[in-house]
């Protein structure tokens, strides 16, 4: 599902109509799997409480039904609970939502089913009074439990309807008796049932709400991740621009004063890049540049940041290399080019496409700026042009520093 099909469901789905629960069989699936783990753990839990409060009626059948109450203890103790317990267990391990509902809905039966038995087995005096207390069955099933509403509903249906079969047929309990019974009971599965329908619908919309949220800072993060790297990518090219250069050049100069380590820069420039242009025309020299720029790419050092600078204009930047690591990457970078072949007939003499490089490496102290290194090989690069093209100047340290004596340096 695309992103923006994704949305659309999302917004369907908040706008249909409040009865329908089920989602769309995809966004169903999604919703069960999101939810399944915190609501396995919450089944668990709710199973163990009502374990726990079911088994504490045996006090309940003690005082109604002392002749019965090892019946009680045998039904409640040795069924019920045995019944209950590897359900649990099995819904702790993982199972799907469709198991974990029916089995669930299942301890619902048989607890009513249970606590039926031990009611008719009584022939005490009041001792069907408890029955009034049957209708926590159904709190427990679709409240505390909060199954799944069409499975809530089934449970409730079936309990009602054993409930009903075993107090129709109990003879000590008036009949005046029953009928108020039957009534309450249909009135708790009513009440129980709208608690539930209420709160698998808020459960699901809450759902909803949280994922059209979830969906919309996910795209605002992407929409401003591609805007990052727009603004700080030449889009020709795809290496960094000038403005990321400048941020890049600015951080690698102040962690180098931290390091007393070294930084280094060559500037290149495509030779003839002008009359390349004027002769191929600006689609060739488009991809003129692509091509340069690939072939800078891949033969730099992992840890150089290479750039486009401006028009046919590129920048190398490294830390901790020496004059001699920089000057045998320059030398790399312009074979590399040189190597691409690609027809250069602008000229006056017909020949491929070459790059001239200008180099100098600097340490950063109080007293030198990053300035005078951008300075020093933007020098060396217009002396490898004056030198005839195609080839790399480097300038040394003390030179750089002083701005003068650069024929001498060039190396």
């Amino acid at each position: 599902m695309t992103s923006d099909s994704f949305h659309n469901a999302i917004e369907r789905e908040l706008v249909r109509p409040s009865w329908q629960l089920r989602f769309a069989d995809e966004l169903e699936a999604r919703f069960e799997s999101d939810t399944q783990p915190q609501r396995n753990r919450n089944m668990v839990v709710a199973g163990l409480i009502a374990a726990l409060i079911y088994s504490l009626f045996l006090i309940n059948d003690y005082s109604f039904r002392p002749n019965e109450f090892w019946l009680s203890v045998l039904i409640r103790g040795l069924v019920v609970i045995p019944f209950g317990l590897p359900i649990l267990w099995a819904i702790y391990k993982g199972v799907s939502g469709g198991a974990r509902e029916t089995l669930m809905a299942s301890t619902v039966v048989v607890a009513m089913v249970a606590s039926c038995v031990i009611f008719i087995s009584s022939r005490s005096p009041y001792s069907y009074l408890d029955i009034f207390s049957f209708g926590l069955i159904l709190v427990v099933g679709n409240v505390l439990y909060s199954l799944r509403f069409q499975y809530a509903l089934v449970s409730s249906l079936l309990s009602v309807a054993i409930m009903v079969y075993f107090v129709a047929g109990y003879e000590p309990m008036p009949v005046e008796v029953k009928r108020l019974a039957i009534f309450t009971l249909c009135a708790k599965a009513i009440f129980t049932l709208i608690a539930n329908y209420r709160l698998e619908a808020s459960e699901r919309k809450a759902y909803l709400l949280l994922l059209r949220e979830t969906h919309r800072a996910g795209h605002a993060l992407r929409s401003n991740a591609e805007l990052s790297k727009l603004s700080l990518t030449d889009p020709l090219t795809e290496l960094a621009n000038r403005r990321q250069f400048d941020t890049l050049f600015n951080l690698y100069w102040q962690q180098a004063v931290e390091a007393r380590a070294t930084v280094g820069l060559m500037v290149i420039d495509i030779d003839c890049f002008k009359a390349y242009n004027d002769h191929y025309g600006h689609l060739q020299g488009d991809h003129c540049l692509k091509q340069v720029a690939s072939a800078l790419r891949a033969h730099a050092d992992n840890a150089c940041v290479v750039a486009r600078f401006g028009g046919e204009e590129f920048v190398v930047l490294s830390m901790g290399q020496s004059h001699q690591t920089v000057l045998a990457q320059a030398e790399q970078l312009r074979h590399a080019v040189e190597a691409l072949q690609l027809p250069h007939h602008g000229g006056a003499v017909p020949a491929n496409v070459t790059i001239s490089v200008g180099g100098a490496v600097l340490q950063p102290t109080e007293d030198v700026s990053a300035s005078q290194l951008f300075r020093a090989a933007d020098q060396a690069l217009y002396e490898a042009k004056r030198q005839g093209r195609n080839r790399v100047v480097m300038i040394n340290s003390r030179d750089a520093l002083s701005g003068d004596g650069l024929g001498r340096s060039i190396q």
